[in-house]
């Protein structure tokens, strides 16, 4: 018991020093002016900059003909329709073994 006395003081304590260094702030008169700054340029119009390359300078790259496109796309794996997937669960469920022992409170 001494021992969250002496926990409560301390706390009590510090938010009483906290609230006088705040309040010792608060009340302090010289106001403080916030000054923006000032772009001037960037409500200006200018032309436009000339066009700049990002990518990485490469050489050309191309090649001559077709392919068929069985060689290009790959086939989509089939994926079991929903309910094919439901009635194996069920057919699953159906035939798993069962619990001996029943627990009814």
């Amino acid at each position: 018991m001494k021992t969250a006395l002496f926990i409560l003081c301390i706390l009590c304590s510090t938010a009483a020093l906290a609230q006088q260094s705040v309040a010792a702030s608060a009340l302090n008169s010289q106001p403080t002016v916030t000054q923006f700054q000032s772009h001037a340029q960037r409500a200006s119009q200018r032309p436009l900059a000339q066009a700049q390359e990002l990518r990485e300078k490469s050489d050309y790259v191309y090649a001559q003909g077709e392919r068929p496109l069985w060689e290009v796309h790959l086939p989509v794996p089939s994926v079991m329709p929903l309910g094919d997937v439901a009635r194996m669960c069920r057919k699953e469920h159906a035939v798993a073994k069962k619990a001996d022992v029943v627990w009814t409170d």
